[in-house]
């Protein structure tokens, strides 16, 4: 067994790299949130909400399912909502199969918005992420995330 693994704490070199990639991965994600919000208006909890809502059978969800979809609790999806509702991108009604649950769907507004944000969204995506690395890159970092992802045990899916 190579001497790191014995190790309890990451070495200095370990913890550099967990640094860079920590830092890295912020900074791409408020690039990519400031562009999202400048270009369409739309924040990337508004994104997640809704393409996990475009995605869905008859495009609603009940809540819990939604904050699953999503990965967040449940108050802060019920807060976000609230203000998504506010701005006529979604609708909260009474489940009829759940005596307590809400049923969370997409309107014909918030569809719109998703769809008209999407393509700066994707676009700004390939610019800051896909061009930035080989194709091998982009394979090792496939790869580097499905090991995470197996170690943390969570499963794959957008979260914000």
């Amino acid at each position: 067994m190579p001497a790191d693994r014995t190790r309890t704490t990451p070495t200095p070199a370990q913890l550099r790299v967990w640094r860079e990639y920590i830092e890295t991965a912020d900074a791409l994600r408020r690039a990519l949130d400031g562009r999202m919000l400048s270009e369409s208006g739309m924040s990337s909890g508004d994104y997640v909400v809704l393409l996990a809502l475009s995605e869905a059978p008859r495009r609603t969800l009940r809540s819990s399912e939604l904050a699953d979809a999503v990965g967040w609790e449940r108050s802060r999806l019920s807060h976000h909502l609230r203000r998504m509702e506010r701005r006529g991108l979604i609708t909260r009604d009474a489940s009829e199969a759940e005596a307590r649950g809400v049923e969370v769907a997409i309107t014909a507004a918030g569809l719109e918005l998703f769809r008209a944000g999407s393509v700066p969204h994707l676009r700004a995506v390939k610019e800051l992420f896909v061009d930035a690395l080989s194709p091998q890159q982009l394979d090792d970092a496939g790869g580097i995330a499905a090991a995470l992802r197996r170690r943390t045990g969570d499963t794959p899916g957008l979260r914000d």
